[in-house]
């Protein structure tokens, strides 16, 4: 049966010997033209304009906090009458005790220690500091946070009539500790940062080690929650913060009423 002839005009090319006829290809259907960008309005460019900004400031502000953290451990800045130790890393309680020995205080606080670390097991793990641990060691089982740390810091020094305290914690963890702990103590009494470096962290690599940025970060973050929170309320033993970032722990187990001595 005879192929119905195509109905798509032909013309003419130029071929290797000549002129040779070539099918006409189906006309493509014109592509429409894409609508101009709208400009963006002023109230549009003044959201992106302060957010880039804030972007800025939180960038440079993180720069800054990392640049302040000490490099290297160094010994308080004259003897307080006690000494409280953050729990979070061994190597804070064996710095805090070896000041305690050395005669940097009368007393240590061991603030946030998990229910199930003893006093003995304490001295099991730091041998030649048993003497130190049974005499002038308190253990704090009530914190749960940072402002939990603080909250008990102010009491045992209030039971102790202690007015100067050296503080013990690592050196990315210490800028919130003083905020705390200033606004606990209401700035009236004096406190002398012991800032302890963790084996292998450096902060002054962190862009070498996601998981110190990460760290670091996250530190960040906290620092100025702490510092919007302390701006607002009053007393950290009303904080309604403390309740959220206590892990479900109701505010009366950070600062549930004090009884005795400290154990």
């Amino acid at each position: 049966m005879p192929r119905a002839p195509d109905p798509r005009p032909v013309r003419p090319r130029a071929g290797a010997f000549g002129w040779v006829w070539q099918d006409e290809p189906a006309s493509c259907p014109r592509a429409e033209p894409k609508p101009e960008a709208r400009p963006l309005g002023p109230a549009t460019r003044a959201v992106l304009g302060a957010g880039g900004l804030a972007a800025l400031a939180l960038a440079a502000g993180f720069l800054a906090f990392v640049a302040g953290l000490e490099r290297s451990e160094r010994v308080p800045q004259g003897r307080a009458d006690g000494i409280v130790a953050l729990t979070g890393g061994a190597q804070r309680i064996g710095d805090a005790i070896d000041l305690l020995s050395n005669g940097y205080g009368r007393r240590l606080l061991i603030t946030g220690v998990n229910a199930r670390t003893s006093r003995d097991e304490i001295a099991r793990l730091n041998p030649t500091q048993a003497h130190w641990i049974a005499c002038c060691v308190d253990l704090d089982y009530r914190a749960r946070n940072t402002i939990g740390n603080a909250i008990e810091t102010r009491r045992w020094m209030r039971q102790h009539r202690f007015s100067t305290v050296a503080v013990v914690t690592s050196n990315y963890h210490m800028p919130r500790t003083l905020i705390e702990l200033d606004h606990a103590l209401r700035g009236a009494d004096r406190i002398l940062p012991h800032p302890v470096i963790a084996e292998g962290f450096d902060a002054g690599s962190w862009w070498s080690s996601p998981a110190a940025a990460r760290l670091l970060a996250a530190e960040y973050v906290k620092f100025l929650a702490s510092w919007v929170r302390t701006r607002f309320e009053a007393d950290p033993e009303r904080s309604r913060v403390a309740v959220l970032i206590g892990r479900g722990k109701p505010v009366k187990m950070v600062a549930e009423p004090l009884v005795g001595r400290v154990e």
